[in-house]
């Protein structure tokens, strides 16, 4: 999916609230600029030279931006031209609202080991920590026991690497093809489109491919990492080199000692969240011996993915699946048929091997989604005319559409004209000459564009709240300091009041984000 204009809207206000107002300057630039160098990000933003790069140091820091070496050809027999270019990293920031998410997915994968808690919790904060830097957090927590800090922190560290919860840095600044053309800055939604577009890879898909280290390196603990050596990070300002140093790059950085830099692997929480958004959907159309056996598939089937989005899961025989199956309480009740019969409900063909097709589950999911919204929005005649058009696919003349969903004739083109005018259907004009000259109304569900749609929506709801929350929480900040012990009356049922309203406001970001995710990440 593209970035929209209220996903950037709220992607700045996420980088406002954590960093302040001139990191989130530049982050915007980026956003709506596209990548740029160093002295275009100086002119666009319209600070100075010191204020840029120390913006640019933080948002590299936690992960938010990547710079990227671009390569030209030269012009009039010239050699090609290197740039250092910087490019915001628009999910990354997105997966800054997650962290609490990714705690809670650790916990539940380590069984509450507190020292991987803690060493993640610390990663999640900071961004990108050295070993040192990790056990100089261990040493200052206090929580010493009777092992060496440092055996302690080698420990936790070992099982969020082999639990692919960690991972070392991408490359400081890798290069990228000449081929590879820069993404436009996010365009304005034009009034009716009609046309179904490919998605393309994007250059941050293109860029975060091109910086991760080889998948041997990226989750060994090994002291040799030639993806991340010594680097000269520099920038050109009135055309001379500003080198690694002169940029006063944070220690925190660790480039300057060839230290080895670790960070929280954002693709394997996104997967396991993904996962666990195709365990519910299932869940909702089958009953727990179906919902047991994809959960028992994804498990068994974890090891072997190595991207995020894996179309269709690696094959597995039913006597593994079986394997898998009977290792929970409600597998050890089921049957080989009953698993035969599950898989086949899942949509897996009957071969010797299994396959589970999970871009058609989150399909479905993200179809779920989207009537459920035209339900709440607009009632449910519109719901069944929608859903018609949905399963139908193609053009749809208004009374067909009328017939076959049980809605009045009269108000059915009411209806479609609204859910047009919102953006939620694609209407087509065409002239009828027999056997008299009328103009046809045909409708259909553009699912490219509706779905872009609909996110633009989600981030829009989900800046509001943010805002709301913000807003509650400036408005009874003095409540805040209260003692718990406080008996003026009218103050706790003020305090309860605030409470109630922003436990409410967190838990619908919480379920905006799930849905926000499900067309954007998933």
């Amino acid at each position: 999916m593209v970035m929209t204009q209220y996903g950037i809207k709220y992607a700045v206000h996420i980088m406002t609230a954590h960093f302040g107002n001139l990191v989130a300057k530049v982050c915007e630039t980026l956003l709506r600029k596209g990548p740029l160098t160093l002295r275009l990000l100086i002119r666009f933003t319209e600070l100075t030279p010191s204020q840029v790069n120390n913006s640019l140091l933080i948002l590299i820091q936690h992960n938010c931006v990547q710079a990227f070496t671009d390569v030209t050809e030269g012009e009039f027999g010239d050699a090609p031209k290197d740039d250092t270019q910087y490019l915001a990293l628009f999910s990354n920031i997105l997966h800054r609202m997650r962290f609490s998410k990714f705690l809670a997915i650790a916990s539940q994968k380590l069984g509450q080991d507190k020292n991987c808690q803690e060493l993640l919790e610390g990663l999640l904060q900071n961004g990108r920590l050295s070993m040192e830097q990790m056990v100089e957090r261990a040493e200052s927590s206090g929580r010493a026991g009777n092992r060496p800090i440092p055996d302690v922190v080698h420990d936790s560290l070992f099982k969020l690497l082999n639990a692919h919860f960690v991972e070392r840095c991408p490359a400081p600044e890798p290069t990228l093809s000449p081929k590879v053309e820069e993404q436009p800055p996010p365009r304005k939604r034009g009034a009716k489109a009609a046309k179904i577009f490919e998605v393309p890879e994007t250059l941050e898909q293109r860029l975060i491919e091109a910086a991760r280290p080889v998948e041997v390196l990226r989750f060994s603990m090994g002291d040799t990492n030639p993806e991340a050596e010594k680097s000269e990070h520099y920038s050109q300002i009135s055309g001379q080199k500003r080198k690694h140093d002169e940029l006063e790059i944070a220690q925190d950085s660790g480039h300057a000692d060839g230290a080895i830099l670790w960070r929280a692997n954002y693709d394997e929480f996104i997967r396991c969240l993904r996962h666990k958004a195709c365990v519910e959907h299932v869940r909702s159309q089958f009953d727990d011996g179906v919902v047991n056996v994809l959960s028992a598939f994804l498990e068994a089937t974890r090891s072997s993915e190595k991207i995020v989005k894996t179309e269709i899961t690696v094959p597995l025989s039913l006597d593994n699946i079986y394997e898998e199956v009977m290792k929970n309480e409600v597998g050890r009740s089921m049957t080989l048929d009953r698993v035969e019969a599950s898989l086949a409900a899942l949509g897996c063909p009957g071969m010797d091997d299994y396959k589970i097709n999970l871009r058609r589950i989150v399909e479905q999911a993200q179809t779920d989604e989207v009537e459920s919204i035209v339900l709440k929005r607009y009632g449910r005649d519109a719901y069944r005319m929608f859903r018609f058009l949905s399963k139908t696919g193609g053009l749809v003349e208004t009374e067909k559409i009328s017939d076959s969903s049980f809605v009045d004739k009269n108000e059915a083109p009411k209806i479609l004209y609204r859910l047009w005018k919102d953006e939620y259907l694609y209407m087509e004009k065409v002239a009828i000459t027999v056997p008299r000259h009328s103009l046809c109304l045909l409708w259909r569900v553009d699912r490219y564009n509706l779905w872009e749609h609909v996110l633009d929506e989600m981030y829009h709801a989900s800046l509001n709240l943010q805002l709301r929350l913000a807003h509650e929480i400036e408005e009874n900040k003095e409540l805040l300091s209260l003692p718990k012990d406080n008996n003026n009356k009218p103050l706790v049922k003020k305090m309860h009041h605030f409470e109630k309203v922003r436990n409410l406001l967190r838990s619908s970001l919480v379920k905006l984000d799930d849905a926000l995710m499900l067309f954007h990440d998933f």
